[in-house]
């Protein structure tokens, strides 16, 4: 009887061994030195070391590249707590550096991974071994990344122009409506730039209307390019553009304001055989105590324009000061 026992022991041990070597999981044991106790076919396969070659070796000695800090505070409090600890791939993409597999995501250049630390009791209570689970969740994490890349496209693009590439007079007002809100709490200074191209309608009419959206995108290009990060710049309708200068005072921007003036007039935009040279005119508006609202600082930037307009074009104007 007593034989027969240990055989079926022994029986039932081997196929809960296969079991563990076969799961589609990575499975191993590491004891209190990190060293490890289990290494099953998933471990071997993925990471090109064998069973033999890692047991009763430290894990962090044979994967060097492991974050050997982070995975021993991690282990060590599993231990001391007796609690299990779960770590997602979007804490960390993965722990151990895999190639990725799977034929759906053939795109991932590795392997994400979710990851489960589990305190392996003894029949006294201690926990002397911990086992790690490997999960390979690279659909999953392709998928998710996927998606929200789709969503920040489309976030983009809800913002965005599509002839210039510049923010959309939506998501530029938008932004308009911040700073005006910032600067009643801060009372820093802004200035909000006008501008548009001087005789667009006689470039449309003798070159056509696919060379006028070149001079806007050349336009578009320049603005971009003069920007710094802070700066705000849309397409506003048409042949005019809106630039919102963060921290600027009057003085700065008619700086600015020269600079694409001048930049503006030495471009030539290429329309078949001919060559389309273009001027701009700015008004500038900066932001005041009194200004009652973000309509009325654009009204302002307007009428500096329209000044800057009725008095020769290709130049600027600022708001109570006149032209430039």
């Amino acid at each position: 009887m007593g034989d027969q026992q240990d055989m079926n022991g022994i029986e039932e041990l081997h196929w809960q061994l296969g079991l563990l070597q076969t799961l589609d999981v990575g499975l191993l044991v590491v004891d209190r030195q990190y060293n490890v106790q289990l290494w099953n076919s998933f471990m071997a396969n993925h990471s090109g070391v064998p069973a033999s070659d890692i047991q009763q070796h430290n894990l962090m000695a044979v994967f060097k590249e492991l974050p050997a800090g982070w995975l021993r505070r991690k282990l060590d409090a599993v231990f001391m707590l007796k609690n299990p600890s779960y770590i997602s791939w979007e804490q960390r993409p993965f722990l151990f550096e895999f190639k990725s597999h799977r034929p759906i995501t053939g795109r991932a250049s590795f392997m994400y991974q979710n990851v489960s630390l589990i305190p392996l009791t003894s029949p006294n209570g201690d926990v002397n071994h911990v086992g790690i689970l490997i999960y390979d969740v690279t659909d999953v994490a392709m998928t998710r990344l996927q998606l929200q890349a789709a969503n920040a496209k489309l976030k983009d693009l809800s913002r965005e122009d599509r002839l210039t590439g510049l923010f959309n007079r939506g998501y530029w007002e938008e932004c308009l409506d911040h700073e005006f809100s910032r600067y009643q709490r801060t009372q820093v200074k802004s200035c909000l730039v006008m501008l548009d191209i001087d005789h667009f309608k006689a470039i449309n009419d003798t070159y056509g209307h696919p060379a006028g959206d070149e001079v806007i995108r050349h336009l578009s290009n320049l603005l971009a390019s003069l920007a710094r990060k802070t700066d705000v710049v849309g397409r506003y309708g048409g042949e005019e553009f809106a630039v919102v200068l963060m921290d600027t005072d009057s003085v700065n921007a008619e700086i600015y304001c020269e600079r694409v003036r001048r930049a503006a007039e030495s471009i030539e935009v290429e329309a078949g055989d001919a060559k389309i040279s273009f001027t701009v005119s700015l008004g500038v508006s900066e932001l005041q105590a009194e200004t009652g609202s973000p309509a009325q600082w654009i009204t302002q930037a307007d009428q500096a324009l329209y000044h800057a307009k009725q008095h020769g074009r290709n130049r600027f104007s600022v708001y109570g000061l006149g032209d430039n």
